[in-house]
């Protein structure tokens, strides 16, 4: 009996081997194991707070959002930036991307369109003009059509407006972005368009002639797209993905890295920046870059701003002195004979903060250790270990900026600094001076970049040029 079952086995394993269907199942396998998705694919639009390209490489909220899901579900990330909205929606429809991450905000008709993932940050809309023109009170002040993106949140909220404002007239572009259609504004090529609050606040540190007019929609949440059928899967992954993240704190820290600092706006001293950009910057530039070290040029630049508004005779009521308003102690640290001479005054400066930056615990991310650099620059090493201690106290991340700008300004309270072990400090002051350096920091390698595309562009051309020229051509570009 068992030779006989033997028998019958192996007859079957070798008719099974010959027969086309079973060939056919087995090559169905094949074909499916061969298609095993190795990359998650995602849609995206270029924008400063969405996907930016930099000299470090890829930067923006949805890009390192997206980048930890990829590495959530162990696939490779290929973002993959779209000239606009209709060709997203279309990429999304035809199976080219699983899904869109481009800064999208939840509307009614992506909601009928789409499967919408879970809030990433909210926004409101703003009506957005330019400085010398009248501030309209609300849209029934309007006096011109207003610009937007097509197939943008705006046209939506403009549409449910007209049926209480039928005078209402919009425009509509597909070519453009919203940040060329705030540069246009800017320039006053076009009078009103509509942001998200995020952009405006960021946009208007390269282009302060930008106003903000009447909140048009508030609280709107920014959300990722999925196809609206068979994604139940990838939904079910995202939720849990955000809800990990959540808990972990890295919206909270992505929200302050692209939108806490840029907040505050003083528009003298944003014109004063760029101004300065133009006319102090080139004599110190060299030096920047030469004593930079493991800094970025443009992040020590901003800090000697900050520090002196790049004025190399610069002094204090407490005896800092020169470009990097070093203290005599710290520029005898540091082999500075003279501080007030810019050269020696830059190369101090970056010595001491590199110093602090190696000091620093290996704890801190590597993304935020400039700013706790920073912030012991100003008030001092000691105090910003204080306020890493209270904040293990108060159960909150001493490893994390987000943390620590919310503890800093508690060692102005005696019911706080008598527990430390350096006392009093304005912290408060510290915090703001880095978000200061922060928005000088952003502002500098905005133009920066922009100039190197232009100086790109006219290599490209082959057109031989003087310097004149270009900084004559870069002023026509670079909104005034």
């Amino acid at each position: 009996m068992k030779k006989l079952l033997l028998f019958l086995s192996l007859f079957w394993l070798l008719t099974a081997c010959q027969n086309p269907a079973v060939e056919q199942t087995k090559g169905n396998l094949e074909v499916k194991a061969a298609q095993q998705k190795t990359q998650l694919n995602v849609g995206t639009l270029y924008g400063t707070q969405i996907y930016v390209s930099t000299d470090h490489g890829i930067d923006g909220f949805d890009y390192e959002m997206a980048e930890r899901f990829a590495e959530y579900l162990g696939l490779e990330l290929n973002m993959q930036p779209y000239t606009n909205i209709h060709e997203l929606y279309q990429a999304l429809h035809d199976g080219d991307i699983d899904l869109i991450a481009a800064g999208m905000a939840d509307t009614a008709y992506r909601r009928e369109q789409f499967r919408l993932g879970p809030p990433l940050y909210y926004v409101n809309q703003l009506l957005v003009y330019k400085q010398g023109n009248k501030r309209p009170t609300d849209i029934s002040d309007l006096n011109e059509h207003v610009t937007v993106i097509a197939d943008s949140s705006f046209v939506e909220t403009l549409a449910n407006l007209h049926k209480l404002y039928p005078e209402l007239v919009w425009e509509q572009y597909s070519d453009k972005d919203s940040e060329e259609l705030l540069a246009m504004i800017a320039r006053g090529e076009i009078k009103y368009t509509i942001a998200d609050s995020t952009t405006f606040e960021i946009n208007r540190r390269y282009m302060p002639e930008l106003r903000a007019g009447p909140i048009i929609r508030e609280d709107q949440a920014i959300v990722w797209l999925l196809p609206p059928k068979d994604s139940d899967e990838l939904m079910s992954e995202l939720l849990n993905f955000w809800h990990e993240q959540k808990l972990a704190g890295t919206l909270a820290h992505l929200n302050e890295k692209y939108f806490a600092h840029v907040k505050r706006f003083d528009y003298v001293d944003t014109r004063a920046f760029l101004r300065a950009i133009d006319h102090r910057l080139p004599k110190y530039r060299q030096y920047f870059e030469e004593f930079a070290d493991q800094l970025d040029w443009r992040k020590l630049a901003a800090t000697a701003y900050q520090e002196s508004h790049w004025k190399p005779n610069a002094r204090s009521p407490t005896g800092v002195r020169g470009l990097m308003m070093l203290t005599l102690p710290t520029a005898k640290q540091m082999g500075v004979s003279n501080r007030l001479d810019p050269k020696e005054s830059i190369r101090g400066g970056a010595k001491y903060l590199n110093g602090i930056l190696k000091r620093l615990p290996d704890s801190i991310p590597e993304n935020q250790r400039m700013w706790f650099a920073l912030a012991s620059y100003n008030v001092g090493y000691g105090h910003v270990e204080d306020a890493r201690k209270l904040a293990d106290s108060m159960g909150l991340n001493p490893s994390a900026w987000r943390d620590i700008k919310r503890v800093l300004p508690l060692l102005q309270k005696r019911a706080y600094y008598k527990q430390t072990r350096h006392g009093y400090a304005r912290g408060g002051e510290a915090v703001q001076y880095v978000d200061n350096i922060r928005r000088y920091y952003d502002t500098l390698a905005w133009v920066d970049q922009q100039t190197q595309e232009l100086e790109q562009e006219l290599v490209s051309d082959n057109q031989q040029i003087s310097e004149q020229e270009t900084d004559n051509r870069l002023s026509e570009t670079l909104p005034q």
